[in-house]
């Protein structure tokens, strides 16, 4: 009695794990659980067949029993492996590791250029801090050596997650070198960030969008400015562009390119969803818009503030030499 109670317990607990990953052809399909999924199902079928030998022969049920419990057990923990795998795989989804950095000289003339560079140098160094990759995509310069206008990608684990609240108007209030009568100047620099999803709302036809060949003027070897590599993409109803030299290739450069040019549409969705429910929200942090007034950076009383959460901190160097840890830290869940 006790035996047949259970192998019902047991066949009742195999019946239960198998409604969990009811969708086991799914899991083979997905590069990321491939495995696993087929680790299931040998393991299953080696199940089968042991009931059967059992069933067959009764005299080996305790033999069956043990290696129906190590299925069991074996089972358990591919599901439990699986699950895993699924959640962070959302978790990605959410918060890609992959995100491309946008920087633009507003008001202040060749100072907020020059203070737009100072911005994406802190940037490629809290990058380095955090063990990702940073990448220049393409930069115009300014007549002072500033950035007009840069974009860069950056891959690296939580790199959405730590500077999505990065997207908004960075003011910056310092005397510039050039200024003789020690006047304070204030400049204004935007940033953007724009995650990039492996699976985009976004989906573009060829009728969407112009693309444009030209020679890329940047460091990359002699190829460089010999060939049309560079490229600019245009989206025809919103007038939104990007651009990418980056790459040696012409090909390289028109997948990265429709690669921001899909994250600039997905952002500028974003904006338009949250500028719907603006007047619900209790806190202006995480608007993602990038006409937002964030944060100033004053030089002279050596201290950035957030104007989201009211909060400052000192050593202005430190921070943008890459140490923006106790910044990102209020920001993060």
């Amino acid at each position: 009695m006790i035996e047949k109670q259970k192998k019902e317990n047991l066949e009742k607990e195999n019946q239960n794990i198998d409604e969990k990953v009811f969708n086991l052809e799914g899991y083979k399909l997905n590069p990321k659980t491939s495995f696993l999924a087929q680790e299931y199902e040998k393991i299953s079928h080696k199940e089968n067949q042991t009931r059967k030998m059992f069933e067959k022969d009764p005299t080996l049920k305790d033999l069956a029993n043990e290696e129906l419990v190590d299925f069991e057990s074996r089972k358990k923990s591919i599901i439990e492996q699986i699950k895993e795998i699924i959640e962070l795989t959302k978790e990605e989804e959410k918060f890609p590791n992959e995100i491309i950095l946008e920087i633009r000289a507003g008001a202040g003339g060749d100072e907020a250029s020059l203070f737009a560079y100072n911005l994406s140098e802190m940037y490629e160094r809290y990058a380095e801090n955090q063990n990702w990759t940073f990448k220049r995509l393409d930069i115009s310069l300014s007549s002072s050596g500033g950035y007009k206008e840069a974009s860069f990608e950056i891959k690296g684990k939580d790199v959405y997650k730590k500077l999505r609240f990065e997207t908004g108007v960075h003011r910056v209030q310092r005397i510039p070198s050039t200024e003789k009568m020690g006047r304070v100047h204030t400049s204004t620099a935007s940033v953007a960030i724009m995650p990039i999803k492996k699976h985009s709302e976004i989906i573009l036809s060829p009728d969407d969008y112009e693309m444009e060949f030209s020679r890329s003027s940047g460091a990359g070897g002699q190829n460089v400015n010999k060939v049309e590599t560079a490229v600019r993409i245009v989206h025809k109803k919103t007038g939104i562009d990007a651009r990418c030299t980056a790459e040696r290739s012409q090909a390289k450069n028109r997948e990265k390119a429709m690669s921001i040019l899909i994250a600039k549409l997905q952002q500028k969705k974003d904006e338009e969803e949250a500028s719907k429910y603006s007047s619900e929200r209790s806190s202006q942090i995480g608007t993602a818009d990038r006409s937002e007034k964030i944060r100033t950076y004053n030089y002279l009383q050596d201290r950035i503030t957030d104007h989201r959460i009211k909060k400052s901190w000192h050593n202005i160097e430190k921070i943008l030499a890459g140490g923006l840890d106790p910044i990102i830290e209020n920001f993060e869940e």
